[in-house]
């Protein structure tokens, strides 16, 4: 696979996050260059700038390895999310185009459209469109890079269950483009709250901490502590 150099960053944090890469597995300049088929000048710079958005980490013996987030990162992450995404819709109604308008409009169309008809993974791709566009549509490049690297994260860290209704899911987004098509930013701003909590429990680890092992002695103690 022979990709532009520009690319190499984006390339390599895919692979990541769909697990082409293990977690704590090396990330040598060799085997990337190789894979990609760039020289390994734009590989170390794509591994710096990963490096820094904490996919990858650099451990003294073993240089670049897959990073290995805690439960408490992913948690942290999930928060972060819910946060900064109704600020995103907050600003979108202020800044929002015509053009963001409309795909936001047509992305909920063909929502409530395959929502009704039960297409889950066409679901799950319209939905990661949508909030790409919501965020966008803010106006502000540095809030909507950061949402991005967000969902790249918390794709990598979590599994997304199928939303158990998704036409009220999709009618929340509904309700959120009326609400910045009139330029109300609290409105905008307190659905994406309601919509963002609202999607945390279909969230689950990938890789969740393994239970510690716990020796008999320390289980006889605990059961008879029950007792």
């Amino acid at each position: 696979m022979r990709i532009p150099a520009h690319s190499v960053c984006t390339a390599i944090r895919d692979d990541i996050v769909r697990g082409v890469f293990e977690r704590g597995g090396r990330l040598t300049e060799e085997l990337l260059a190789r894979r990609y088929g760039v020289s390994r000048v734009p590989v170390r710079e794509a591994l710096r700038t990963l490096e820094s958005e904490g996919f990858v980490t650099t451990r003294r013996h073993a240089g670049a390895c897959v990073a290995e987030p805690t439960e408490q990162d992913a948690a942290d992450l999930l928060e972060v999310r819910t946060l900064l995404e109704p600020l995103g819709a907050a600003r979108a109604a202020r800044r929002r185009t015509d053009a963001h308008l409309k795909v936001l409009r047509g992305l909920v169309r063909l929502g409530q459209e395959r929502a009704r008809r039960g297409q889950g993974e066409d679901l799950r791709s319209l939905g990661g469109w949508f909030h790409e566009t919501l965020a966008q549509a803010s106006g502000s490049p540095g809030l909507t890079a950061l949402l991005t690297q967000l969902r790249h994260k918390v794709t990598w860290m979590y599994a997304v269950e199928q939303h158990a209704r998704p036409v009220e899911s999709w009618a929340e987004h509904g309700a959120i483009v009326d609400a910045v098509a009139r330029g109300d930013a609290e409105r905008a701003r307190a659905l994406t709250a309601l919509h963002a909590e609202r999607a945390v429990p279909a969230h689950r680890l990938r890789h969740p901490a393994p239970e510690r092992v716990r020796t008999s002695q320390h289980a006889v103690n605990t059961a008879g502590g029950h007792n």
